[in-house]
């Protein structure tokens, strides 16, 4: 009969975790728990590494949790009386997640915060409100979670239930009230009504306090149980459970499905396992589950669903809402992610702020060593693996050494590789004083996508915010939310150190997709590239991570602790009593706190305290030494460029960050004055993407419009000032000035000829190194004919380390330009240089760069002209060329166009001035 009435109860689900500082005794809790539910058939203990919730070796052998592991037991809970008046009973089927106590793994514990419906927090009733349950208690209270507190360890001497729970009410909340059942139902309700008006109510109008109203109270954190007792001892556990079973209220959840990822692992056999919790309709083996991840959309089915508890499992085919549950068959899932119609989770508080260099053992694959290590990433995010590539090293970010051997360990015991580590280091961070905009452009042939977003500070604290204030009439909403995607799935360095970016909004103003061309990498290169750009524009500010101390000392060693603290460029309060003890809370920068714990027991004999947690940022008071240390150079950073990509003829060439907004194709979203200026800039800007070309009379119109009547002197007056500057010590430029009596130039943008030739563009595509030597010997003959000195121009500044090179070929001068420097920089500061005493003409059919040469009096020569000028000069042509009709003309220069026969009248007449000079 009895298992009869069993199978008829009905079953809810709920996920309690169960959260402490370390030592507080938890996971002896957790397993006496289980033990009185049926779940298990004996008790571990954690000293003799039996434990049914540490299930790998590592946490057995040092005694503390590393990963957090769930089991499943079942409550007995009370659900009213029914028509006869009996006590009606329903299961709850809980989900207790063990979760680790030391600081070191703080951040998997909360992780799990994003699943619990309840938290039972440990506190050990020897050592009271500890640094680290201030945290938890914190982090609980942010994330809106019910708590109930079972304070352990009582069986001690020197506890005491009174003094305790004194110090539990003005540490963490005076509305912590005993629900020992030692205490009268009067006595409980009494305190009950203190902590609510609604309670206060309820009990003077009825003289008592129904089970329901506590429960919701407890549910919406205007109660906080605690219950007393001794895990070890099993003492007060079992009471503990008829708590829980008669306060615990199930959450209601939707009919859609819906679920969160809050953990990846991996189980004996190398499956890939996301931990999750339904948080809606159901999950059926086979079911299609669909994410996006890296602004890809992907779909994979639900292989396997499993119930763990500890180490095994049970296979089941549906996990009803608010089952946790382990999926197998996923591959793109992440801690956090929300499926279905739950939400990504947010962000985790608790980051790590020490950043070692991984020092593998000689001979070790490098890259294999990294892909290793990007599987434990998965498993422990707050890794945060970077591989530096310029200087081949592996850096990994941990809260604290003891994880450092953990890591150790891990990569031993799962990969088989030994590995050490350097010198720890702090984990700086980076944010602005002033608002920006900053723009990303990516465009190379057949891609295009630009941003426009806005930078402001943020609040201390605030981390980074994301929002969209474009208009669905110019963007998509579909490309407005890839963007806010590719804002979030990464870590944005800043241009100081490197560090991540913080304390910032950063705005969606603007963007301009291609009905054809654009794809969701072009948004993603266009976004980081907006990021950078505007953090190059702005005031950066270098921060450092800052500990929340509090230091317990004797009364004579007060004032050492004071000026300590001052040296280390904290703060304090002021000092307070602790019975017979002086306290002293602040702040303090991590950096100056290392190692601070062991002076205090040392100078105080070893009655003094010292705890700390983190903060939070503030402003490095080093952080001229902390830069020049660092040695970073945004520029050199090829992996985050500060500039964006445009096209000119199929050709993408690059923009550095602060010539960007001469050449965007969006009005300013900050500066909306500056857009009338660049009208004529934007029109030619047009001429040189992929969007189309202008006519030759058209961009003299567009100059002439924009910065007035052409002058063609050769002293340069009229011409546009540009913001680019040549470099006196720049030797390509310094070679070719050196050269006297040379009148006649003749600069080519070698790769935009190469483009806009078919016969070059057709070899380019077989080989672009014969391409270019192709082009070199076609200007080659071309200079023997007209005499002139011809520049070939070439970009190289995609080459790192390049510092430019002026070469000799044959007769004309090859160039290849230095790092971070186009050939259109390169043409224009020639010809700003050379083009005051000197004929220059430049052959090439970027509309902006025609723009440009017109401003700086020197002629132009499309490629179609150049082209047209090439073919007279043809061996078969230069034979035939003094062949005249009886009249006397020479009917192939007759054949070639107005343009073109000036051009060669000017050259020639200039290279007889010349001899006669």
């Amino acid at each position: 009969m009895g298992r009869q009435a069993n199978e008829t109860k009905p079953i809810k689900h709920i996920c309690a975790g169960l959260l402490a500082h370390v030592d507080a005794g938890k996971t002896t809790l957790a397993e006496s728990m289980l033990y009185h539910c049926g779940s298990i058939r004996k008790a571990g203990r954690v000293d003799h590494g039996d434990t049914h919730m540490d299930t790998y070796e590592l946490e057995r052998s040092r005694g503390i949790t590393i990963f957090a592991s769930q089991a499943q037991l079942a409550l007995a809970a009370r659900s009213g009386a029914d028509d006869s008046g009996a006590e009606r009973e329903s299961l709850i089927q809980a989900a207790l997640v063990d979760t680790p106590g030391h600081v070191d793994f703080s951040a998997e514990m909360e992780r799990t915060l994003w699943i619990l419906d309840y938290c039972i927090l440990v506190i050990s009733g020897a050592d009271g409100v500890q640094g680290h349950v201030r945290t938890l208690w914190r982090l609980l209270s942010q994330y809106r979670i019910p708590v109930f507190l079972f304070i352990n360890k009582m069986d001690q001497q020197g506890t005491d239930r009174e003094t305790l729970l004194a110090e539990l009410r003005a540490e963490l909340d005076e509305r912590c009230v005993d629900f020992s059942e030692d205490r009268g139902p009067g006595e409980l309700w009494e305190d009950l009504a203190v902590c609510d008006e609604e309670l206060l109510e309820a009990y003077l109008e009825k003289g008592e306090l129904p089970d329901e109203r506590i429960a919701e109270k407890i549910a919406d954190r205007k109660v906080f149980p605690c219950y007393f007792g001794s895990a070890l001892k099993d003492e007060g556990v079992e009471e503990f459970l008829k708590g829980l079973g008669r306060f615990l209220i199930c959450p209601s959840y939707p009919g859609e499905f819906g679920a969160r990822v809050y953990k990846i692992g991996r189980d004996g056999q190398g499956n890939r396992l996301s931990y999750l919790k339904v948080t809606g309709g159901s999950l059926k083996v086979k079911q299609n589950l669909t994410g996006e991840r890296d602004g890809e959309v992907w779909e994979e089915k639900a292989d396997q669903l499993r119930l763990y508890s500890g180490a095994g499992f049970q296979p089941i085919q549906e996990a009803e809402a608010g089952t946790v549950c382990a999926v197998t068959g996923l591959s793109r899932t992440y801690e956090g992610e929300g499926l279905g119609l739950e939400e990504n989770g947010p962000v985790p508080e608790l980051e790590p702020v020490l950043t070692y260099q991984l020092l593998p053992p000689e001979g070790v694959n490098l890259h294999e060593l990294l892909g290793n290590l990007r599987t434990l990433e998965e498993e422990l995010p707050e890794l945060h693996v970077v591989w530096r590539e310029e200087l081949g090293e592996i850096h990994v970010r941990v809260m604290g050494e003891v994880q450092l051997e953990i890591l150790k360990n891990l990569m031993e015991e799962r990969f088989g590789v030994p590995v050490e580590f350097g010198a720890g280091s702090i984990v700086y961070k980076e944010t602005i004083r002033n608002t920006v905009e900053g723009v990303g452009h990516f465009e190379p042939l057949r891609h295009y996508a630009e941003v426009h977003l806005l930078l402001e500070p943020g609040k201390p604290g605030s981390g980074l915010v994301f929002e969209s204030r474009c208009s669905e009439d110019v963007l998509d909403r579909n490309w407005q939310r890839l963007i806010l995607t590719h804002l979030r799935e990464r870590n944005h360095p800043g241009v100081l150190t490197g560090s991540d970016i913080t304390d910032m909004k950063i705005t969606l103003m603007s963007g301009r997709a291609h009905p054809k061309h654009t794809e969701g990498g072009d948004f993603r290169q266009a976004t980081y590239r907006a990021v950078r750009q505007g953090l190059k524009q702005a005031e950066s500010v270098l921060l450092e991570p800052f500990y929340e101390f509090r230091l317990e000392v004797p009364p004579d060693r007060v004032g050492r602790a004071m000026t300590d603290i001052q040296k280390m460029g904290g703060s304090f309060s002021e000092p307070g009593q602790e019975g017979r003890l002086m306290l002293l809370t602040g702040m303090a920068p991590v950096s100056k706190l290392q190692g601070y714990s062991a002076e205090v027991t040392a100078y105080t004999k070893g009655e003094g305290r010292f705890s700390c947690v983190l903060k939070g940022y503030g402003p490095c008071a080093d952080a001229d030494e902390v830069i020049a240390a660092a040695g970073y150079d945004s520029e050199l950073d090829a992996e985050n460029p500060t500039g964006s990509v445009f096209c000119a003829h199929g050709a993408g060439f690059y923009v550095p960050w602060n010539q960007v907004f001469s050449y965007m194709h969006l009005e300013s979203a900050l500066r909306p004055e500056k857009t009338a200026e660049r009208t004529g800039l934007a029109a030619a800007r047009q001429s040189r993407s992929s969007l189309g070309a202008v006519d030759p009379k058209e961009l003299e119109e567009i100059f002439e419009r924009t910065y007035g009547p052409i002058r063609r002197d050769r002293q340069g007056v009229g011409r546009r000032e540009r913001v680019f500057r040549p470099d006196p010590e720049d030797e390509p430029v310094r070679k070719i000035k050196s050269r006297r009596g040379e009148k006649e130039y003749l600069l080519v943008d070698g790769y935009n000829i190469i483009f806009a030739w078919d016969e070059l563009k057709e070899l380019s595509e077989l080989n672009l190194e014969s391409a270019r030597g192709r082009l070199m010997d076609i200007l080659c003959d071309l200079q023997g004919a007209l005499g002139c000195t011809v520049i070939l121009v070439f970009d190289a500044y995609r080459v790192e380390g390049n510092r430019g090179e002026v070469m000799k070929y044959h007769n004309i001068h090859v160039v290849y330009t230095k790092e971070a420097e186009t050939a259109d920089q390169y043409i224009e500061k020639t010809v700003h240089e050379i083009g005051r005493k000197h004929r220059v003409t430049v052959a090439t059919s970027d509309g902006l760069e025609q723009v440009i040469i017109l401003g700086q009096g020197a002629a132009r020569l499309s490629a179609a002209g150049l082209h047209e000028l090439v073919q007279l000069t043809k061996e078969q042509l230069r034979e035939t060329v003094s062949q005249t009709e009886p009249g006397g003309k020479n009917y192939l220069f007759e054949q070639l166009s107005e343009d073109t026969r000036r051009l060669i009248e000017e050259i020639r007449a200039g290279s007889t001035e010349e001899e006669n000079g």
